[in-house]
């Protein structure tokens, strides 16, 4: 019998995730993939997998499975409380779960989106070379529910790693984030970059894998009318006609109407996707070495 792990409880949102389906931009598909890359990775050496091996990213907590066989699990990201049967387990660390046995995630503390990585990795149908769930476009499995059975991996060469990782928390209070200017900052005021390096923004819960919508100052533009679609990345800080900036995630469309004023630099996109409703974000330039 093929090893598969059931879904007892998916939590507000989990999905299967991998680092995404690059390459495809040309033709309206994004990239997809873990918001918090660095915990995708990290989970999947602890449980002994390739760092790009799928595996579920459960959003605020709530997360609950069992498997056919014997399993070694691991958790990163958003630090919350783990049992395997009613029994505490670590964070950042190979857990064993004898088959049968329910493996749960409580809330976290702090961050937004845990990483939970199974030795084999999980094995749904890739699209596009992926196995990454894409709300924007649907592509890859759907969000899982209770009663989803996912097929698990063979077993890998790599081995598990055995040992604890200590990993910093996200802040609960304020987050800081580096940005590099442009490409459509000349569409903006000179005041506009100062006010956006000058206070924090907070942020709001209209926000997702797609994009974190942020309150605070206005942007004031120096430039109006339409701006031709052009292309999009991870990190983009593109301001609508509110004045004030969407920080786009992994699910981001590949093109946009309004002007970018600034990018999150690849490595603090990871810290982003662990920024929860309420969080402030303060952002500082990146110095260029």
């Amino acid at each position: 019998m093929a090893a598969t792990l059931e879904v007892v409880d998916s939590g507000p949102l989990s999905t299967v995730q991998d680092l995404g389906r690059p390459g495809y931009a040309a033709i309206g598909v994004t990239e997809s993939g873990a918001a918090d890359r660095a915990s995708l990775r990290l989970a999947n050496r602890l449980a002994g997998n390739d760092e790009g091996a799928a595996a579920i990213e459960v959003t605020f907590g709530g997360f609950a499975a069992r498997a056919t066989t014997d399993v070694v699990v691991a958790v990163t990201g958003a630090p919350c409380p783990i049992t395997v049967e009613r029994r505490g387990a670590p964070m950042n660390a190979a857990l064993r779960v004898p088959a049968g046995e329910e493996f749960r995630l409580g809330w976290p503390a702090t961050g937004l989106r845990s990483y939970v990585a199974v030795r084999g990795g999980i094995a749904v149908e890739p699209v596009l070379g992926s196995r990454a769930t894409d709300l924007l476009s649907g592509l890859g499995p759907e969000p899982m529910r209770r009663g989803t059975v996912l097929p698990l991996g063979g077993a890998s060469r790599c081995p598990a790693d055995p040992g604890f990782t200590p990993v910093a928390a996200p802040p609960s209070d304020e987050l800081a984030l580096r940005i590099l200017p442009g490409p459509r900052d000349d569409w903006f005021t000179e005041s506009a970059l100062k006010t956006l390096l000058a206070q924090p923004y907070a942020v709001t819960s209209e926000s997702n894998r797609i994009g974190i919508r942020l309150d605070g100052p206005v942007l004031p533009r120096a430039r109006h009318g339409d701006l031709v679609g052009e292309g999009m990345v991870t990190g983009a800080l593109q301001v609508p006609p509110s004045g004030k900036p969407t920080l786009f995630l992994a699910d981001h469309p590949v093109t946009g109407g309004y002007p970018v004023i600034a990018v999150v630099v690849t490595d603090d996109v990871d810290k982003a996707a662990q920024a929860r409703p309420g969080l402030r974000v303060r952002f500082d330039l990146a110095t260029v070495s």
